[in-house]
């Protein structure tokens, strides 16, 4: 891997992208505090594990932004908030080489404001990928109408490089997958609501009968409700009742422990 690659975030996006990072050359993982540091460090290296690569010297994680400011490539993947993704990008613009391009995961916002936010819109790229990170090979490319050549090769070589595919789409609300995928996922709870077949029910048909991975309720709780909630919102889909009422009732999935499943640890 040709690129430093440095990433902004501590959450289960952040420590993905740095588990498949680490594989393939050193990565510096930034987290807001002491305790997200000493989580997000636990977690890459228990990702590694898994993969069973030995990648102790390549992860570094750190709570001062300006450990950033010596990698080529940038990822931001902290909470998807507009506001508190460009205030990062504030940040981090400034302190970047001139060269280094910064990326956001972002899985619904516009990429052309957050890059205007960033001071470097020619060096700027939305990397959408999915979660799990180390499992899911697909990556949203979305560019800013400034971003140069260099920059889309540099972006689509640093996806080659982890392995991944790369796929260009339209800086549009949702991308492809999220577009496409979140009516779905709402409306199998209108479907739950309006027949009371319980979620595994559901998830077993769409799993068996459709051929996909996991069922609609199940990836709405790894999602994350609140997320999916966000994320609806963000793309003009209609989020169902039940949705909000379970994410003000603090069942937000699986990192809650309870969302349309129950979930242990």
């Amino acid at each position: 891997m040709s690129e430093r690659v440095g990433i902004a975030g501590s959450g289960a996006i952040a420590c993905g992208l740095a588990a498949v990072a680490a594989q393939r050359g050193q990565v510096v993982v930034w987290a807001r505090s002491g305790r997200s540091a000493e989580r997000a460090d636990a977690y890459v290296r228990e990702l590694c594990e898994k993969a069973g690569a030995n990648v102790n010297g390549n992860v570094r994680v750190t709570c001062d932004t300006a450990d950033l400011a010596a990698a080529s490539f940038v990822v931001e993947a902290i909470v998807e908030d507009p506001a508190a993704k460009c205030a990062l990008m504030r940040e981090l613009g400034p302190a970047l080489a001139d060269d280094a391009i910064l990326a956001t995961t972002t899985s619904s916002l516009s990429i052309a404001e957050l890059a205007d936010a960033s001071g470097r819109p020619d060096r700027f790229v939305g990397l959408h990928v999915f979660n799990p990170v180390p499992k899911m090979d697909l990556v949203e490319l979305a560019f800013p109408p400034a971003a140069s050549a260099q920059t889309r090769r540099r972006a689509l070589a640093l996806c080659e490089a982890l392995g991944k595919t790369a796929v260009e789409v339209p800086d549009t609300p949702g991308f492809v997958v999220n577009r496409l995928l979140f009516p779905y996922l709402f409306e199998a709870v209108r479907l739950m609501e309006r027949t009371g077949l319980e979620p595994e029910a559901i998830d077993t048909c769409m799993r068996l009968g459709a051929g996909h991975p996991l069922g609609p309720l199940a990836l709405l709780d790894l999602v994350g409700l609140d997320v999916s909630a966000a994320i609806g919102r963000t793309i003009g889909a209609e989020v169902p009742q039940r949705l909000e009422a379970m994410i003000a009732d603090g069942a937000l999935g699986r990192k809650a422990g309870r969302g349309f499943y129950a979930y242990d640890g």
